[in-house]
């Protein structure tokens, strides 16, 4: 079983916010595989199915994005997962806006959910995809990160929620190094 993990922020003011672009992307991937995240378990709303012929969860952690580490704790007990198992998806303001990383492992790189996870999963050794809101010059990014995707920058966001629910689906298929190579480019 693979837990594949969207960070945002809960609540319909911050639905449409670039630090809720994990949330979104995730909503894309249920919509295409016919799941419900509505289900609550712990601290986030899942939905478990069968994507690329592997059990999955899908998680969409309800405590703000800073305490996301918890709710995945939680779910990686719960069905006994490893760090191995795990991808997490969220915003990036230091790639441009709609470019998505894929990594095996890594450093939180200043994002607080994912020093969250960290911290609470007690390691760095997790798959994570990253995807691109940019970082305007002279903006402070408290306030970009939690403002709304603008209408003009609308259509790049939705065809890289597309292309990241295409790079889950070919890392559940055929493995994060042959994601990594076709979209990492």
């Amino acid at each position: 079983m693979r837990l594949t993990v969207g960070l945002g922020n809960p609540g319909r003011q911050y639905a449409r916010n670039r630090h809720n672009v994990g949330f979104m992307c995730l909503d894309v991937l249920a919509s295409r595989h016919h799941l419900d995240l509505r289900k609550r378990r712990f601290a986030a709303l899942v939905a478990e199915g069968i994507i690329a012929d592997q059990k999955v969860v899908l998680a969409k952690p309800q405590t703000f994005m800073n305490l996301s580490g918890e709710a995945v704790r939680s779910l990686m007990g719960w069905y006994k997962l490893t760090p191995a198992d795990l991808l997490v998806i969220y915003d990036d303001l230091d790639l441009p806006l709609g470019k998505i990383r894929i990594r095996e492992r890594g450093s939180s790189g200043g994002h607080r959910g994912v020093q969250s996870i960290i911290d609470w999963v007690k390691t760095q050794d997790f798959a994570r995809m990253r995807i691109g809101i940019g970082r305007p010059a002279g903006v402070e990014a408290k306030g970009y990160v939690l403002a709304d995707i603008t209408a003009d920058e609308m259509p790049i966001v939705r065809e890289a929620l597309a292309r990241g629910a295409d790079a889950v689906e070919m890392i559940l298929s055929q493995g994060i190094v042959a994601a990594m190579n076709k979209y990492n480019a």
